[in-house]
């Protein structure tokens, strides 16, 4: 069953599986638990206990993975005769934890610049988005290409961010029917959030622009351009610049 850990906020703590704990930290997709994710997450991944393995944000929560294993081989050895189960251990671990978090600390943010050709073959959607908000293509452009994003989390596809901050001027819902195949790099809008689709996949976001950056590094440690926490910042392009930055990339 969830447990409840009383702080300066009420967190929950639940099981995942035997190898994995969510702590979730709200209900709503807002900066301030946000902060306290990240601020979490860092703590974890800078004093890592026996068994950790990596924890995961999302929007309102941060899972923890662990090894139960080595944490039942670290019991054993501690000469104690009754046994606690791995979870129970981790738990406790988490609660004394959250208990040295600071939320008058202030998060730092690495900010990412992404250049998008909006429209034509790489926006289909921008027309659409514009009617919908009784604006023209080119006042939706600039007020996607004026906005700052924070990544949120990053999941659905391999590098896919989850970008808030969008404003109500362009917000724009799903499409009713979804694509079959999203084109690499395309940047779309759902509802209040924005995101960029880092491989090719089916989706149903009203799709705007396209950036040439690649967000999505197989062979690189992490893998993902955007990491939960960044600051995103789009900026226009030419289809010209967006071809040559294509072929420049396909040399190297």
């Amino acid at each position: 069953m969830p447990e409840k850990l009383l702080n300066k906020t009420t967190c929950v703590l639940s099981p995942l599986g035997d190898s994995a704990i969510v702590i979730t930290f709200g209900n709503e997709i807002k900066y301030d638990i946000h902060k306290k994710i990240k601020m979490f997450m860092d703590l974890l991944e800078d004093e890592p206990f026996v068994g950790f393995i990596e924890c995961v944000p999302a929007f309102t929560n941060l899972t923890v993975f662990y090894d139960p294993l080595v944490i039942y081989k670290k019991q054993k050895q501690s000469n104690n005769d009754e046994f606690i189960s791995p979870y129970e251990v981790v738990r406790s671990i988490m609660e004394r934890k959250l208990q040295w978090l600071k939320e008058d600390k202030k998060l730092t943010h690495r900010t990412v610049s992404i250049p998008v050709c909006y429209g034509g073959e790489y926006g289909p959607d921008l027309e659409y988005v514009a009617r919908y908000n009784n604006l023209t293509t080119d006042e939706v452009i600039h007020i996607h290409s004026n906005g700052e994003y924070l990544a949120y989390m990053i999941g659905f596809a391999p590098g896919f961010p989850f970008l808030g901050g969008l404003s109500e001027k362009i917000a724009t819902p799903r499409r009713s029917s979804p694509r079959m195949t999203i084109p690499t790099g395309s940047v779309g809008i759902a509802g209040m959030q924005t995101g960029v689709y880092p491989i090719s996949t089916p989706g149903g976001w009203q799709l705007i622009g396209q950036t040439p950056t690649k967000l999505f590094l197989p062979n690189v440690n992490p893998p993902s351009l955007l990491q939960a926490g960044d600051i995103v910042k789009f900026h226009p392009i030419s289809n010209q610049e967006y071809k040559e930055i294509i072929l420049k990339e396909g040399l190297q």
